[in-house]
């Protein structure tokens, strides 16, 4: 019983860390959308800014979360830490891909598949018409390639920060089980 408590809390609390984690990277998504439609030094520079606050930005909130979580019941282990990055890892993912998708299918389909489009027409000359047939049927999946490719990435990277930051969350005590001579 106390283990699906256990369970059910880790959940609970990994998926409004995940939520957190997920709309982190989905606004550095569409920020950097922004951005990109101005090109330039000054953007290019805004952009690096940008992406280095969402990657320290990630690992903090990740770090946190662990923390809170570690923090809430004594009995945690690290392995209990872990499972919880990961949980944390998945539903962030989900979030993030699932923007993704929307963004690649809905929001700004059009401009990709022009850009796409363009693309295949400079390179038409080299293409005979299987490879021209084979990158149509690329861009209509596009949509769910982007969705899974995020999702293994996302989760992925999660899975090794979430095993990073795990073996220190809690902290072990080296000197727990030890017990000095007796003379």
């Amino acid at each position: 019983m106390e283990q699906n408590i256990l369970r059910q809390e880790m959940w609970e609390s990994a998926a409004k860390a995940g939520l957190i984690l997920g709309l982190i990277s989905t606004a550095y998504m569409f920020i950097n959308m922004w951005i990109a439609a101005n090109p330039g030094f000054l953007g290019s520079i805004l952009s690096l800014i940008l992406w280095v606050a969402k990657f320290v930005g990630c690992i903090l909130v990740m770090k946190a979360s662990m923390k809170k979580f570690a923090a809430a019941s004594p009995e945690i282990e690290n392995k209990d830490t872990f499972n919880f990055g990961m949980a944390t890892a998945l539903l962030s993912a989900l979030v993030y891909s699932a923007a993704s998708f929307a963004n690649v299918a809905f929001i700004s389909g059009d401009v990709i598949a022009e850009q796409f489009n363009l693309t295949i027409q400079q390179m038409s000359s080299m293409m005979d018409s299987n490879s021209m047939a084979m990158m149509d049927t690329y861009l209509q999946k596009l949509p769910q390639i982007t969705f899974f490719s995020n999702l293994i990435y996302c989760t992925a990277f999660g899975t090794v920060l979430s095993f990073i930051l795990s073996r220190n969350i809690p902290s072990r005590d080296p000197f727990a089980n030890y017990k000095p001579d007796q003379q």
